[in-house]
């Protein structure tokens, strides 16, 4: 099992900054793509951006020119470095990952599907 927990969320100023950060923990061999989603009510998450093991990134357009994704392989977290905050940005963001390696007994597992608890990030106006 593969446990993911977010901090760093909180209340911001338009304009301000946030640092969110997400550590995995658990037996964990591997971790393929680390990635962040915002969820504001009444909707679906949306994808904001997404890290691969091997740091390549990708960006939503929400998140293209104002948050970097970034992780750490030897702490197993992943971080959102979130600049020029606007309202919009308001909502409660999850980490996600799609594929860990973690030891049960004495043997490794994949595991798919990994979601935190989510850390709430408000902006205000």
């Amino acid at each position: 099992q593969v446990d993911l927990a977010e901090s760093g969320g909180g209340f911001v100023q338009t304009g301000g900054a946030l640092r969110l950060s997400c550590v995995a923990s658990g037996r964990i061999f591997s971790i393929d793509n680390m990635a962040w989603y915002r969820q504001t009510p009444g909707k679906p998450p949306e994808f904001l951006a997404e890290i691969s093991d091997d740091k390549i990134t990708k960006y939503a357009e929400p998140a293209k020119g104002r948050f970097t994704i970034s992780r750490d392989n030897t702490m197993n977290t992943v971080y959102l470095q979130m600049d020029s905050l606007k309202p919009e940005d308001t909502g409660v963001y999850y980490c996600h990952v799609d594929r860990a390696q973690y030891l049960v007994a004495s043997s490794y597992f994949p595991g798919f599907d990994f979601w935190g608890q989510g850390t709430l990030v408000t902006v205000s106006s």
